[in-house]
């Protein structure tokens, strides 16, 4: 029997509607002070749309809290969700940055994708939020 292989073909039309696990915040009590908060994953995995092999990277994220903080439990679950995605790093990246800066509303926040050699190129994104 002929095992069918699975498509990622058109997910790139749509990809701010894939379906994605919410991302919690909490409140912040320092919200009268400007810092920043730093974190990133060396782990991080995604799914090439164009071949089905996995990519391999490390996500940074930085920003500086208003009044909300994101959960790092459900930052990780949701970063967890893209194992399964067939998904370019330009738009996880951004699509990161999207989610995130949503939810917790920041100052300022950067997310930077350090996407592991493939055919002879390291791809490095980074997308960043500035609030008005």
């Amino acid at each position: 029997m002929k095992s069918e292989k699975k498509t990622y073909k058109g997910l790139q039309e749509d990809v701010r509607k894939i379906e994605l696990p919410k991302v919690d915040v909490w409140e912040n009590k320092y919200n009268d002070k400007k810092y920043t908060v730093s974190f990133n994953t060396p782990e991080f995995t995604c799914i090439c749309p164009k071949t089905g092999l996995p990519d391999f990277a490390e996500i940074r994220i930085e920003y500086s809290p208003r009044k909300y903080c994101l959960e790092l439990k459900s930052v990780k679950e949701y970063l967890m969700e893209y194992r399964e995605i067939g998904i370019f790093h330009e738009h996880v990246i951004n699509r990161i940055l999207e989610d995130f800066s949503k939810v917790c509303k920041p100052y300022w926040m950067r997310v930077k994708g350090v996407f592991n050699t493939r055919g002879g190129i390291t791809t490095t994104v980074t997308a960043e939020f500035q609030s008005s």
